[in-house]
């Protein structure tokens, strides 16, 4: 069975996806400082821990989460932690320069590793997922077919979307990148500001 109202869950998933949102931001950073091609693993990531939110909220944990609204205030500072991690990584991290066939030693799974932890630390995912996401799926009739439409459409335009980014982070990396310090040093800060914004402003 079709889920209800398919194109509002799209037009809602498109403003989501086009907001600058963390995993975006951490995707255009990585782009900046490492190039695209290595950076599609943090796309990877992103949409590997949305699919396991996704799972785990509408068929396992959804009302365990309604129940305990703390347990999506631990996430939410694990996550800054994670933030805050990934910008000392940034801004330490040995970038070579454009004219360099120096290799980052930052390894694929590094990469994945930052879009997991990203989206699958953050509580505003979750809350989506058990909220809007399930919304849309009539639950009493053909459940997982509803939840395979929304989650597949779902994983599409994130990861066109992250590419988009990335591959407007790549133009303006072609003229940055004669000071990689710089990169480091915009990347790390636009991190930090995200880090406190999300601890200012998500109260659960």
């Amino acid at each position: 069975m079709f889920p209800s109202d398919f194109l509002i869950f799209l037009q809602i998933i498109l403003f989501l996806f086009i907001t600058p949102g963390l995993p975006r931001v951490v995707i255009v950073s990585h782009t900046l400082n490492y190039g695209l091609k290595r950076s599609v693993w943090t796309a990877f990531g992103d949409i590997s821990a949305n699919i396991i939110q996704g799972i785990l909220v509408v068929f396992l944990i959804g009302s365990f989460l309604s129940d305990n609204p703390q347990v999506l205030n631990y996430l939410k500072w694990a996550g800054i932690l994670y933030i805050v991690y990934l910008a000392y990584d940034t801004y330490t991290a040995k970038i070579s320069s454009v004219n360099s066939n120096q290799q980052s030693s930052k390894s694929t799974f590094s990469f994945y590793k930052d879009g997991f932890m990203v989206a699958g630390l953050s509580p505003k995912a979750i809350i989506f997922f058990g909220t809007i996401f399930s919304s849309f799926i009539n639950y009493d009739s053909h459940i997982i077919s509803q939840f395979l439409i929304l989650m597949i459409t779902y994983v599409i335009l994130d990861f066109t979307t992250l590419m988009i980014y990335g591959l407007a982070a790549e133009k303006i990396s072609v003229w940055l990148k004669s000071k990689p310090k710089i990169l480091n040093t915009i990347s790390a800060c636009v991190l930090l500001i995200i880090a406190i914004y999300v601890a200012a402003t998500q109260n659960f």
